[in-house]
């Protein structure tokens, strides 16, 4: 069971997400932060690596992700059930699909982001 607090918390890092407010997501991870590039491959670390990666991402494509569930696990960590959909920057549909984001927080603080592979 999630705190709604919290559930909320989520959320509003999704909606900056949207917004392209880099700033208030990564304002919000830690400082060695674990994040994967989803969209090139591997991982970084840190906020401004983060930062960097998302910018070269909005770049070439524009992604908007919403969630849908949020779910804490036995492990402490918070499953995110999210609807994305990326588009080419002419406004063309790449993909259209559900997939789980699973975040380690310290307090409120963003410690890692992964993306489970599907099974």
């Amino acid at each position: 069971m999630t705190n709604p607090a919290f559930e909320q918390q989520i959320r509003d890092l999704y909606a900056a997400f949207n917004r392209r407010d880099s700033s208030y997501v990564t304002d919000r991870m830690s400082r060695d932060v674990t994040w994967p590039r989803a969209f090139k491959g591997g991982v970084v670390h840190g906020p401004e690596a983060v930062r960097s990666y998302w910018e070269a991402q909005w770049a070439e494509i524009d992604p908007h992700v919403e969630p849908v569930g949020i779910e804490r696990g036995d492990d402490g960590r918070y499953d995110v059930e999210v609807h994305q959909v990326i588009k080419d920057l002419a406004g063309s549909v790449i993909a259209d699909s559900v997939v789980h984001h699973v975040y380690t927080f310290d307090g409120s603080t963003i410690v890692s982001m992964e993306i489970p592979p599907d099974e």
